[in-house]
Order: C-alpha cells, then sequence, then structure tokens
C-alpha cells in the first residue's frame, strides 16, 4: 500500500483478533488487563467525566450511568470511582453482550455503585430503562451501519440527559505513537488490535457525514486523535446539572 493511500480510508472489513471467538483465552485476559493503562492515557475519560458527565449529574439526587459495550471494565470503575471521589451518587450499570468479557469484569472486586450485566442496549429500551447518561468506549468502529443507527436510536430513548460514544480518530500520527507506545505491553492483543481498531475508525469528518441526518448529534475532538459523538439534552431540558 502506497503512503499516500495508508489509512487514507477506513477498512471496516478487518477483524480484531480478541473479537474472534477462539482467540486465546489467556491472551484475552491479559488484554483485558492492560486496557485500564492504555484507555488512561489515550482515552481522555478523565476529561470526558469532568467537562460533560458530571455537569449532567445532580449533587442532590442519586443519578444514573449506562455503558454500552464495557469490556474488561475500566471505563466504568474509573466513572464510579471519581464519582464517589466528587460526593456524587451515581448508580453505573455496565453491559456487554460478550460472556468473556462480564466473565472478566465480575471476576474483579466489586465496586460500590457498579453493576455489569451482560445485556444489548435493545434490551435495556425494552424493559423500558432510562439513565441520566449514557456513554461507550471504542465501540462506534465495530459497528455496520445498521449496528451504529441501532446504537444511536437506543441512546437517544435510554438518556435523559446526555450521550457520548467515544471512539478513535482515524490519522497516521495516532497510528504512528499509538504503535510505539504500545510496544512494552507484550503478551496480549492490545497492539494488534489498537492498530486494526484505527484503520477500522472514522475520521471526525466521516463520523459528522454518518450523523448528517442526526442534527442532535455532534462531533467534538477535544481528546487528540478521538471522536466524541455527543448528544446534549441539558440546554433542551432547562436542567443544568452539576458544575
Amino acid at each position: 500500500m502506497s503512503r499516500r493511500g495508508f489509512l487514507a480510508t477506513r477498512d471496516p472489513d478487518l477483524v480484531e483478533e480478541m473479537d474472534r471467538p477462539d482467540c486465546d483465552p489467556g491472551t484475552l485476559t491479559r488484554t483485558y488487563a492492560q486496557f485500564g493503562v492504555v484507555n488512561a492515557v489515550v482515552s481522555g475519560w478523565r476529561r470526558t467525566y469532568t467537562t460533560l458527565l458530571r455537569p449532567a449529574f445532580s449533587p442532590d439526587r442519586p443519578n444514573t450511568l449506562l455503558d454500552i459495550g464495557s469490556g474488561g471494565g475500566d471505563v466504568p470503575r474509573a466513572l464510579a470511582r471519581w464519582a464517589q471521589l466528587d460526593g456524587l451518587a451515581l448508580e453505573v450499570t455496565a453491559i456487554d453482550p460478550d460472556e468473556r468479557a462480564y466473565t472478566y469484569a465480575t471476576s474483579r472486586p466489586a465496586l460500590p455503585g457498579l453493576t455489569f450485566r451482560r445485556a444489548l442496549s435493545s434490551e435495556l429500551v425494552a424493559q423500558g430503562a432510562v439513565f441520566d447518561a449514557v456513554v461507550s468506549n471504542h465501540v462506534l468502529h465495530h459497528l455496520d451501519s445498521g449496528e451504529f443507527a441501532g446504537l444511536l436510536d437506543d441512546s437517544e430513548q435510554l438518556t435523559r440527559r446526555v450521550a457520548v460514544h467515544s471512539d478513535i480518530a482515524r490519522h497516521p500520527v495516532g497510528y504512528a505513537l499509538f504503535s510505539a507506545g504500545t510496544l512494552p505491553l507484550p503478551g496480549s492483543y492490545i497492539r494488534r488490535d489498537g492498530l486494526t481498531s484505527i484503520r477500522r475508525s472514522y475520521t471526525p469528518d466521516e463520523l459528522r457525514a454518518a450523523v448528517a441526518g442526526r442534527p442532535d448529534w455532534q462531533v467534538r475532538t477535544a481528546v487528540p486523535f478521538i471522536n466524541q459523538l455527543v448528544l446534549d439534552r441539558r440546554d433542551a431540558h432547562g436542567d443544568a446539572g452539576h458544575a
């Protein structure tokens, strides 16, 4: 592939090793274990929490958050801890349909206010569930067009205040930095699958095109090499939440 063509277009047909049903269980477990380190460095969830999520929560009543496709559970754990440190009452529900992810997430020590479920977002919609906030981390690039639309439809029904779907932004500099930065993480799928994920991911303009018919959704790029697809209903409801 020429340098000019590399990463010029999405390659959504690539398959990540950890998504294969017959992938090595030990390598998969090490991958889940390393996600916390990688996401803390590259995904920008601390900033997302302080700028988008915490302002949507009330200090005067219990708040609820749904994490869709929670994987090994490091992101919902971090969100639950940060809310607790801020003195906020937050109940976090983390869902993933993959039994392997659910098994790993629930094998770790329990955290007050955090519940893991093996479920799809559509199942929670059918149950009539509603949350103050809905989030996902690195899910969008896994979805085909129908699944992508379904996730946004479900999010619109599941959230009262804000939804944030955070994903990798495809960029050659980000690819090079991730390739070099993950060399010290052997024995997992982190590096190989991360580079595959970047090749499958959207640029900001591609993501804007994907939601062109949904004016309530906005693409934000405050975190380097990360796209955030945001639905913010706070102003529409006259609800400022917690600053």
